[in-house]
């Protein structure tokens, strides 16, 4: 029997949603079914935005970055009347299903909707790499290698420059984008939120450095990475905050670079990658894992696998409870870190 379902993409945008997006229009459309696509996340199906999507709107999207639908991190359960203007959108688009691409928050919108009784799927994307219930997420990939890259490139002026060079990546609550990119870029040292780290003891690591040759240091910074207390180092807090409660981070590198001039009187200069990990095209590993969750995810809804999100195990995609995925933060692995600090200094 032939089904409407709608699809959206919510939350920070990531390389491979394009490629997902592509998936799901194709696989369904050849099952004979309609897909309507929801524009801007949430807010898309609060206000009633949305367009039919077929085989040729998805035409030549799969190495874009971005999404052709776009997104925002709207929180669909803001309050009574967003739940209530979506759910009467929901009826009156006529859907029978909805796929919901996205992250925690997005996740967490669908995991409330389907105990409400709608039908949903969920597709997991981040570029952090923090969903419960999944190996891998789709942007992953690239923004470790756009991060690599920035980490490649700075090896050469810091060692002309006799430098230490500091490089912040995103990674709110934990720090996966951190330990890859430091582990493959050769990184001196990386902070990441699941492990507070001592000022004193980074500055030591980097006169170690020093006092065998290494007259350079690059050290990987997640944008959540907080230091131990105690240790010398305030973080200012009541920073801006979207419609999930979250604060607006960035700026803890700033700190680092200058605590580390301070006390080596080493030059220390500061990148903030920001949201250039965010963009461009996909990695093929990243275009491929997009597009057999898109696959997958409308295979679930013929199966009527409601509540679940797709996930990467080993190298089988599967169903996995929303509550699973949403349930708890995944943080790094503290095995691969002490690959890391082998290292270090």
């Amino acid at each position: 029997m032939a089904m409407k379902m709608g699809v959206l993409t919510g939350g920070g945008d990531c390389p491979g949603l394009n490629a997902a997006l592509r998936a799901v229009v194709k696989h369904a459309e050849r099952s004979g079914d309609s897909i309507l696509g929801i524009k801007n996340g949430w807010a898309g199906l609060i206000q009633g935005q949305c367009e039919p999507l077929t085989e040729y709107s998805v035409s030549g999207i799969l190495p874009k970055g971005g999404t052709i639908l776009g997104t925002s991190r709207t929180n669909l359960f803001k309050n009574a009347e967003t739940l209530q203007r979506g759910l009467a959108n929901y009826s009156r688009f006529g859907l029978d299903a909805l796929i919901a691409i996205g992250g925690e928050d997005t996740l967490g919108v669908a995991l409330k909707l389907h105990e409400g009784g709608i039908k949903v799927v969920g597709v997991p994307k981040t570029i952090d790499n923090d969903l419960s219930g999944t190996d891998f997420t789709f942007g992953f990939d690239t923004a470790v290698y756009i991060a690599t890259e920035a980490i490649d490139r700075l090896h050469s002026t810091a060692e002309a420059h006799h430098r230490v060079m500091v490089v912040e990546v995103m990674g709110r609550h934990t720090g996966w984008i951190a330990v890859y990119s430091g582990i493959a870029g050769g990184a001196d040292g990386i902070l990441i939120p699941e492990h507070p780290f001592d000022i004193a003891e980074l500055c030591e690591q980097v006169k170690r450095r020093q006092s065998r040759g290494k007259d350079f240091s690059i050290i990987v910074v997640a944008e959540g990475a907080k230091p131990k207390e105690g240790g010398g180092i305030t973080l200012t807090k009541g920073g801006a905050r979207d419609e999930f409660g979250h604060e607006r981070l960035g700026g803890i590198s700033n700190i680092v670079g200058a605590e580390i001039e301070r006390r080596t009187g080493i030059e220390t200069r500061v990148t903030i990658l920001g949201h250039v990990q965010r963009g461009g095209t996909p990695t093929p590993f990243d275009r491929i894992l997009a597009t057999r969750c898109g696959v997958s995810a409308v295979n679930q809804v013929h199966e009527g696998k409601f509540g679940t999100m797709v996930a990467m195990r080993g190298q089988t995609i599967v169903a996995v409870p929303l509550s699973e995925a949403v349930g708890q933060i995944k943080q790094v692995n503290m095995e691969l870190f002490d690959v890391a600090r082998v290292f270090f200094g």
